[in-house]
């Protein structure tokens, strides 16, 4: 399917609802993050909000195959995996405790790289321009 194609299909109004609600609930987890004693990243992979966001994903995203709608749901999908898989390795990094060092940068840059992707997602679909960048 051509670019072209996926900017003209115009989808549901209740589907550009939903993925609007998908950003919030992770912007909810961030901000979960931000101002209690969880870390961003923690608070994003592990939090209630995001989970219910990518679970939200996984059931709408067929419906919006063809829309400019699916490369968000692709952008939000792989945005919270990679956040896992770093959380992961900072984790990983944390119990060696040499690398204890290393995996607070790990957790610092993955918690700035997550609100960086949140942040251009809700402002790319609030244009109703469509993702295409890579993870």
């Amino acid at each position: 399917m051509s670019n072209e194609t996926l900017i003209n299909a115009n989808p549901l109004p209740s589907l550009l609802s939903v993925t609007h609600l998908v950003y919030a609930l992770h912007a909810l987890s961030l901000l979960i993050g931000i101002t209690t004693a969880a870390t961003i990243i923690g608070a994003f992979v592990f939090g209630v909000p995001s989970i219910i966001a990518v679970v939200i994903n996984y059931l709408k995203r067929g419906e919006a195959s063809g829309t400019f709608l699916e490369s968000h749901f692709r952008w939000q999908i792989r945005t919270f995996w990679f956040g896992l898989l770093w959380c992961l390795l900072g984790g990983f990094l944390f119990v060696t405790f040499i690398g204890i060092p290393l995996a607070i940068v790990v957790f610092i840059a993955a918690g700035v790289w997550v609100i960086y992707r949140i942040v251009k997602g809700w402002l790319t679909l609030r244009d109703r321009k469509p993702m295409y960048s890579n993870p």
